[in-house]
């Protein structure tokens, strides 16, 4: 594990924003030590690559925490996303190179400013919708606001208790996967977790689904959890599973 300086060094980000992130929620240390150094490891680094990418694209903390804290929070599909974004940043500054260089070849006076086209390359209307695309899909998505009404009431402790008990879900599917995934406990077992989520976090749709069970492979931290749960291969088992679920008719 890494201290907060150490993290500092390796990523250029100030020790003041890591311990202002840490005192907003953004980016919490895997561990604080008794004398009070907070201490970073992998998965608090991989959070910190989305923050950093996020911020290069100017979301607002608020809104990148909103993002990264959301049920359904797919890394790939995010990394995916981002590219987009910084590919469209880059085609705009290259298209403002290209009208500044023309405005130095042509002359400032000499060149029509109010002519058809002179300012399109200030045009950023493509990223921003591209943008509002991200913020809808990690934002302000319906499951995200559900999961938030639901837990805001619960103390740690019974958050706590309820993720104990979907871990004891992927426990019990555990000690099927030397089976088939297609198989009808398999399948109960599905639905079971389907159901667990609608009730204590939000409404666990098959296409919700489908998305939590390519999380639980692509998810490290999450892939983790459910073997120690399951053993090893659950998560694998799991997200198999899921997909027969939801390709039924």
């Amino acid at each position: 594990m890494l201290t907060v300086n150490e993290v500092s060094k390796l990523t250029g980000v100030s020790v003041r924003s890591l311990h202002h992130y840490d005192a907003i929620g953004l980016l919490k240390p895997a561990k604080v030590t008794d004398a009070g150094y907070r201490l970073y490891g992998d998965d608090e680094l991989a959070r910190l690559q989305n923050i950093l990418l996020f911020r290069e694209l100017q979301f607002p903390l608020k809104q990148i925490r909103t993002i990264l804290d959301s049920p359904d929070f797919d890394r790939r599909e995010a990394l995916a996303q981002q590219i987009r974004l910084l590919e469209l940043q880059l085609a705009h500054t290259q298209e403002l190179i290209l009208f500044a260089r023309r405005l130095q070849e042509k002359g400032v006076e000499s060149m029509d400013l109010k002519a058809f086209g002179a300012f399109d390359a200030f045009d950023k209307e493509e990223m921003r919708q591209y943008e509002e695309e991200v913020r809808e899909r990690w934002g302000s998505a319906k499951a995200c606001d559900e999961y938030r009404q639901k837990t805001k009431a619960r103390t740690d402790t019974e958050q706590a208790e309820i993720g104990s008990q979907l871990m004891e879900r992927f426990a019990e599917i555990g000690k099927l996967r030397q089976g088939s995934p297609a198989d009808e406990a398999a399948q109960e077992q599905v639905a079971g977790i389907q159901a667990f989520i609608t009730e204590h976090y939000y409404q666990c749709t098959d296409e919700i689904l489908r998305g939590l069970g390519e999380m639980y492979v692509c998810d490290e931290r999450m892939k983790r959890s459910i073997d120690k749960a399951g053993g090893e291969g659950t998560a694998v088992f799991v997200s198999q599973a899921i997909a027969v679920y939801c390709d039924k008719d």
